[in-house]
């Protein structure tokens, strides 16, 4: 038995193959927020996500007749998004190794709730972590990755994956700690 999905802008992506401008202005609209987000969150630098976001709508829209429909429209985007974030982290020299971070969390005013002050010291522990291990995390535990398709587009081993995510996030849970 074949699994089914249903993509909700099936006709949006069917009248951007044919050309048409303002369907792709309304599929751009409903990803940007989602897709600059994912881009953000693998480059820590909001200049570079918007570098990222374009090129990746520019790509997708330009690459559009070779999307089949066998995924949605939004995991294909993500997809390149994700591709394209690696790159930019590759230009940068990206390592895998440990490196030591010696950054202090930031005191947060008191006016925040525990809920807040909670999420924003996880982020600014993750923003911590080495990127090696914060982009592995991130893949996985933010995107969704499973270790082999993380291994795959980082172009690094299974084992690698699950080390640097095992390293990640002790380390991440010794800086929650302090």
């Amino acid at each position: 038995m074949e699994a089914s999905f249903t993509d909700k802008h099936y006709e949006l992506v069917v009248a951007c193959k044919l050309g048409d401008r303002q369907s792709q202005f309304k599929l751009y609209n409903l990803y940007a927020k989602a897709m600059y987000n994912t881009a953000l969150r693998i480059v820590q630098d909001e200049a570079e996500a918007a570098d990222v976001l374009q090129e990746a709508f520019i790509d997708a829209f330009s690459r559009l007749d070779s999307f089949r429909q066998e995924s949605t429209f939004g995991l294909w985007m993500k997809q390149i998004v994700v591709n394209k974030s690696i790159s930019t982290l590759r230009k940068r020299k990206l390592e895998l190794q440990p490196l030591e971070v010696g950054e202090e969390l930031a005191d947060e005013e008191n006016s925040e709730s525990d809920v807040e002050l909670q999420v924003t010291a996880i982020k600014q522990a993750i923003n911590r972590l080495p990127d090696g291990y914060r982009l592995v995390l991130t893949l996985y535990l933010l995107e969704g990755y499973d270790h082999e398709e993380i291994a795959h587009i980082l172009r690094i081993s299974e084992a690698t994956s699950r080390s640097q995510y095992l390293r990640g996030k002790r380390k991440l849970l010794d800086y929650l700690a302090n």
